[in-house]
C-alpha cells in the first residue's frame, strides 16, 4: 500500500493545482452553477457535489489503469529497474507541471493536444446531459468531464504509473481528485471572485515553484537510489 505522506502530497499537488483547474474545468462548474441556481440564487450543491464526484471516479479508474499498467511493466522487466525508471519519469512530469502551472513552460499543452484525440469523442456524449436538472445527470456529466484533456491530470497519472498496482494507482489519482474539491467547490459557489485571485500571477508562481519543488524532492529520493547501486 502506498504511504500515507504519498497521499497526502497526491491532495496537495491536486489543491495546488486549483490555479490550472480554474482555466480548464471553471468554466463549467460556473456555467452548471449559474445555469441550475434557484430563484433566490442559492448555489445548487447538490449537482456540484455529484458532478465533482463523477469527476473524482473518472480519475480514480483512470489511476486504476495506469496503476495495473505499470506493474504489468515492472513484471515484464527487472521489478527494481521498471520502477526506478517509472519514478524519475514521474519526477521529471511533476517538474514539468510546476512550470506549467506557474506559466514558465508551455510544454504540457502540448500533450493536452494529444489528448483532444479521445475528448473529442467523448465530449459529445456530455451535450446529451445538458442542461443538468439532476444529481444524476451532473454525476454522469461529471464522470465524463473527468476525461478532459488536462496536464495536470495527466502529470499525476504519470506518478500513479508507479504506484505498485491498480489499488494504488486508484488510490493515489483519488487523493489528487479529492485535492481538487474545494477549489472547484468554491468557483461553483462564487466563480468570478475565485477566479480573479487565482489568475494573480504571483499566486500561479507560487502554486508552480510548490508542485516543481516537489518533482525535484521525487528526484532527489530516485537518484538516491541509484547511488548505492552505482
Amino acid at each position: 500500500m502506498l504511504e500515507h505522506g504519498t497521499l497526502l502530497a497526491a491532495f496537495l499537488v491536486g489543491l495546488l493545482g486549483g490555479v490550472h483547474c480554474v482555466g480548464m474545468c471553471g468554466g463549467i462548474v460556473a456555467a452548471l452553477s449559474l445555469g441550475t441556481r434557484t430563484s433566490a440564487g442559492a448555489t445548487p450543491w447538490p449537482l456540484l457535489l455529484s458532478y465533482n464526484l463523477g469527476r473524482i471516479a473518472s480519475y480514480t479508474l483512470a489511476g486504476a489503469l495506469a496503476g495495473g499498467a505499470g506493474w504489468f511493466a515492472a513484471r515484464l522487466l527487472d521489478v527494481h529497474q521498471a520502477q526506478l525508471w517509472l519514478q524519475l519519469l514521474a519526477a521529471g512530469f511533476m517538474i514539468a507541471l510546476g512550470l506549467y502551472l506557474a506559466g514558465w513552460w508551455q510544454g504540457l499543452a502540448r500533450v493536452e493536444r494529444a489528448g483532444g484525440i479521445l475528448w473529442r469523442r467523448i465530449e459529445p456524449l456530455g451535450r446529451r446531459f445538458m442542461p443538468v436538472r439532476t444529481p444524476g445527470q451532473a454525476l454522469v456529466l461529471g464522470g465524463l468531464w473527468g476525461w478532459l484533456p488536462c496536464g495536470l491530470v495527466y502529470s499525476v497519472l504519470i506518478w500513479s504509473l508507479s504506484a505498485g498496482g491498480m489499488v494504488q494507482g486508484a488510490l493515489l489519482m483519488a487523493a489528487f481528485g479529492l485535492g481538487t474539491l474545494p477549489n472547484l467547490l468554491l468557483m461553483g459557489a462564487m466563480a468570478a471572485r475565485l477566479g480573479q485571485w487565482m489568475r494573480k500571477p504571483w499566486v500561479r508562481a507560487l502554486a508552480g515553484a510548490l508542485v516543481a519543488g516537489f518533482g525535484v524532492l521525487m528526484l532527489v529520493q530516485a537518484f538516491r537510489v541509484i547511488a548505492p547501486a552505482g
